[in-house]
């Protein structure tokens, strides 16, 4: 849940900053967004130098071996290819969402940063929910988040015809698609054990990674035969990968969970 409201600030980028930074870019051409962004970054570094707390937290010195033994961590290479997996199917098919919705839902290009806030709305709230759930049902969270994105992308592809549809999907895609991620975080930090820095620093990373080579393929499919449509096709690819990392993990979890459950003994029927 924690993790799930610190990540619902980033998602308020995607609520405010990409429409206005869309907008802006429309009104002062491109230059305009980087130069406000650079200055809302230096406003930043004022605020968090004056108001963050410089508090010294004690904690136990960990080795570097000892944070790489994280590595060994079948677990934790597991949750590592489900944050790539499912940033790379959401975000290669959001990297690429203007043709989809100008070219082939027919939207006029001034509609479409309300869409984008229709995502970060729902991206918001799917950190928030996707961080409450997770608390309960992590894996069940991680895997229904999955499957849900896959069904989205795929009706994204055969509906994009109708505007409507097109706008509902991309929120809802916003809400799945990414609502499993402060899950994700918290089983990366949960499985490296005495490193969990490095583990939710390796999350972050895998995002990071997965977004980039989603992209790099969505950016291959738009000059396909699918033309719009592809980036969300390869999205529904990658996002259904996402399945398999997600149920692994829920599965070793309930085997390693059955090796520790006590054995009540062959008199516990007379108890």
């Amino acid at each position: 849940r924690a993790l799930g409201v610190v990540g619902a600030g980033a998602m308020l980028a995607n609520v405010v900053g990409v429409p206005l930074g869309a907008f802006a870019g429309q009104v002062m051409g491109w230059r305009g967004p980087f130069w406000a962004l650079a200055a809302l970054g230096a406003a930043a570094m004022v605020l968090i130098a004056r108001h963050v707390p410089h508090d010294e937290v004690s904690h136990t010195a960990v080795s570097i071996r000892s944070e790489l033994s994280a590595l060994r961590s079948g677990r934790m290479w597991l949750v590592l290819v489900a944050c790539a997996t499912t940033t790379g199917g959401v975000l290669s098919t959001y990297s690429y969402i203007l043709p989809l919705l100008t070219d082939r839902a027919g939207l006029a290009s001034g509609l479409v940063p309300l869409v984008l806030v229709g995502f970060g709305v729902g991206a918001l709230a799917g950190f928030l929910v996707g961080g409450r759930l997770g608390d309960h049902r992590p894996h069940a969270t991680t895997i229904a988040a999955a499957a849900t994105t896959t069904v989205l992308l795929v009706a994204l592809c055969l509906l994009s015809r109708s505007a409507v549809p097109t706008i509902v999907l991309v929120a809802l895609l916003g809400l799945f698609g990414l609502g499993a991620n402060p899950v994700l975080i918290s089983l990366g930090v949960r499985f490296a054990g005495q490193a969990p820095t490095l583990g939710s620093a390796l999350t972050v990373s895998a995002f990071n990674l997965g977004t980039a080579v989603g992209s790099w393929f969505a950016g291959l499919a738009l000059e396909s035969p699918l033309r719009a449509t592809g980036p969300a096709a390869v999205g529904a690819a990658i996002g259904a990968l996402t399945l398999i990392p997600t149920i692994a993990i829920a599965l070793t979890q309930r085997r390693r969970s059955a090796v520790v459950m006590p054995d009540p003994g062959p008199d516990a029927s007379a108890l």
